[in-house]
């Protein structure tokens, strides 16, 4: 049987959604999908403490060489 779980790698790790927001378009915008995994307390509350601002970004595995070479300028 076959699965459909996706492996998603963490390329990187902001505080805030905004910045979060920002790289997820610029990934999008050169073909890599991607995620954002963050609490949604520190989102409603607009905390940014004791991890609740933290996001993680996350695109599948096999963009994630590409999705750090991006973001790292080289491209």
């Amino acid at each position: 049987m076959a699965s459909n779980k996706l492996d998603l790698i963490t390329i990187k790790v902001v505080n805030g959604i905004n910045e979060a927001n920002i790289i997820k378009s610029k990934l999008e915008s050169y073909g890599i999908p991607s995620l954002l995994k963050y609490e949604s307390v520190g989102i409603v509350f607009g905390l940014e403490l004791d991890g609740l601002g933290k996001v993680e970004i996350k695109v599948p595995k096999e963009y994630a060489e590409d999705a750090l070479l991006l973001l790292s300028g080289e491209v």
